[in-house]
């Protein structure tokens, strides 16, 4: 939705820089990011894509410890992980709620400049001028070593022309002489929320077109560009809002030795692959957490084709809440992170430094699976209008989706929150109704209830209010019997979630993306606790076989835990045991975003 508003010229402000005064208040944070307040200091709120958290909290903390000023006034500044795509829907909407969205940021630095081209077109004005990058790292297709050499990696050059080729091969990998890896399948994120799914999707149709600069608008419209992306997307097991989904759940097979049968190859930032290498594969390491290589590592495919980088802008923002004070803040962090110095840490995370005096060194090498020397060509940045239309036409052209929505409506959903007189249940009906725009017409979807003593006979689980179909069918349906909903009784999570992943599979569709979204805010309680162990057990033993082998019928549970009293570990072990992701929705406020981008997958 567009939007009209006047844009903030900031006046010119001199810049005194000198070593005085810091806030007291203001705390450093040992987890990353910062805590605290900043005083009396100018604030500089910073949105930042996750991958960069740690090195810029890193750069900031050292930053606000020279105790830098401006006009006298100190200068604290404050990075916070927000989602590339994330940011740039809030940025469209004016930034609202910042309690629960986070502060309104000065700078802004999704992954990739891209993301201001978007923001700008879909608002109608420069809110987020160009910006300087930071660090670089290059778009690459990752895949597992043994799978690469079986397509003729290091000798052959890959890239997407092979993945429509594989993706259109019947016999799949036993073409290649590994019929025990089955069908080739893709990861790939949703261009909607991640830098490497836009990355991806651009490169895509550049690969199409032949072309690596100056894509247009009418180059989308082509139908054999329209069918070359089309049978790209149809090798893709399930979109999402983060590699991180793709590389936790490919390591976590690589530990029990299956990795070559979850995924083929994902769409991934080059430093993405070093850290999985390493054994680290979402970047962060958590207290006590031991970094262990992967049995199967990945290699960095660079495609023939052309790739792109993410170049990690610093964007100061042309919005109403910055002042010319924070700008002039901003630049001069900006200046500071640009130093060779400075520029040097960012190798230690493995991105490419963005000051030419800094040469790329370790880990940046073939032992880490990727090469310096590459990528030979580099695909053109679309203009914005280009880049909007990319977007709409992938909406048109991603594999179409099969999903149940399974909604508790357990009495524990009737709670209080908030201030204004809304229940749990209140706000994920409106966040549940509110995802359905989000599905085309082709995308099949249904509906079940959850709570005890449903049905005629009261003996009942669960209810299918709406049977899955069409969305051009079923919209509406959705819609009506979603709102109707009320809290009722018990919580009988163990046996819906078995029933539900077993109606899935048994309805499975090879040509869709087939999954369940399951939403509780309670633990197992079906006023029976003698048999929740065993019922536990089954339940994990049922999506693990289901979900392992090479011609599984692959149903992928996406959990959300919703409030303070869900049962996280048994949602998060729901999501492992069938290759999906779980998402926290402890704060019941969060829950419209959450369901976003748990949407996101389809």
């Amino acid at each position: 939705m567009k939007r009209l508003r006047n844009i903030v010229i900031g006046a010119t402000v001199a810049a005194l820089v000198a070593s005085a005064c810091s806030s007291d208040t203001a705390k450093t944070s040992t987890t990353g990011g910062l805590d605290g307040d900043a005083g009396d200091c100018i604030t500089v709120d910073m949105a930042i894509s996750p991958e960069k958290l740690t090195v810029l909290t890193e750069l900031a903390n050292t930053f606000n410890d020279n105790k830098t000023e401006i006009d006298g006034k100190c200068i604290f500044v404050r990075p916070a992980r927000k989602a590339s795509g994330a940011a740039a829907r809030l940025l469209v909407d004016s930034w609202p709620d910042p309690t629960n969205n986070g502060p309104q940021p000065v700078i802004w630095s999704p992954a990739s400049n891209g993301w201001a081209g978007v923001v700008n077109e879909q608002v109608g004005s420069v809110v987020a001028p160009p910006g300087t990058p930071f660090m670089l790292t290059p778009l690459v297709i990752a895949m597992p070593k043994p799978m690469a050499e079986a397509l003729g990696y290091p000798g052959k050059q890959l890239g997407f022309s092979d993945i429509v080729d594989l993706a259109n091969t019947p016999d799949g990998w036993a073409a290649y002489g590994h019929p025990e890896w089955g069908a080739f399948k893709l990861g790939k994120t949703n261009p909607n929320f991640s830098t490497s799914g836009l990355n991806f999707t651009i490169a895509e149709y550049y690969a199409a077109t032949g072309k690596t600069s100056g894509l247009t608008l009418e180059d989308l419209q082509r139908p054999n560009v329209a069918e070359f992306a089309g049978n790209v997307e149809k090798s893709v097991v399930h979109y999402g809002d983060t590699t991180l989904t793709f590389l936790n759940n490919w390591y976590r097979a690589d530990q029990r030795g299956n990795a070559l049968t979850y995924t083929s190859a994902v769409a991934v930032e080059e430093k993405s692959v070093i850290d999985y290498n390493t054994g680290n594969p979402d970047g962060i390491l958590d207290p006590g957490e031991v970094a262990r290589p992967p049995r199967d590592p990945l290699v960095a495919i660079y495609p023939k084709e052309g790739t792109l980088f993410s170049d990690n802008p610093f964007i100061i923002l042309d919005e109403p809440w910055v002042t010319a004070e924070q700008k002039a803040a901003a630049k001069l962090f900006q200046d500071f992170v640009q130093q060779p110095d400075n520029q040097a840490k960012v190798l230690q995370f493995g991105f490419r430094p963005n000051n030419p005096a800094v040469p790329i060194s370790d880990p940046i090498n073939a032992a880490n699976g990727v090469d310096p020397t590459q990528p030979q060509s580099e695909l053109e940045v679309p203009d914005s209008k280009v880049l909007v239309g990319v977007l709409d036409a992938w909406a048109q052209q991603r594999k179409d989706a099969k999903v149940l929505l399974v909604l508790d409506v357990s009495g524990s959903m009737g709670d209080s929150v908030g201030s204004e007189g809304k229940t749990k249940l209140d706000l994920a009906i409106q966040a549940a109704v509110n995802s359905l725009d989000k599905f085309k017409d082709s995308d099949e979807v249904g509906l079940w209830i959850f709570t005890t003593d449903l049905g005629p006979d009261a003996t009942s689980t669960y209810l299918e209010l709406v049977p899955t179909a069409p969305m051009s069918e079923n919209r509406d349906k959705l819609k009506s019997a979603i709102e109707a909903q009320r809290p009722l009784n018990g919580t009988p999570l163990y046996t819906v979630t078995q029933a539900a992943y077993e109606a899935a599979k048994a309805a499975y569709d090879p040509a869709k993306i087939n999954a369940v979204v399951f939403l509780t805010d309670g633990q197992n309680d079906d006023a029976n606790p003698d048999d929740d162990q065993q019922q536990y057990a089954d339940m994990i033993s049922t999506l693990t076989a289901g979900s392992e082998g090479v011609n599984s019928e692959s149903v992928r549970m996406f959990t959300i835990s919703y409030g303070a009293g869900a049962d996280t570990a048994t949602l998060k072990a729901i999501a492992e045991a069938t290759t999906a992701a779980y998402y926290d929705a402890s704060n019941p406020a969060t829950i419209d975003q959450v369901f976003t981008n748990v949407v996101s997958n389809f």
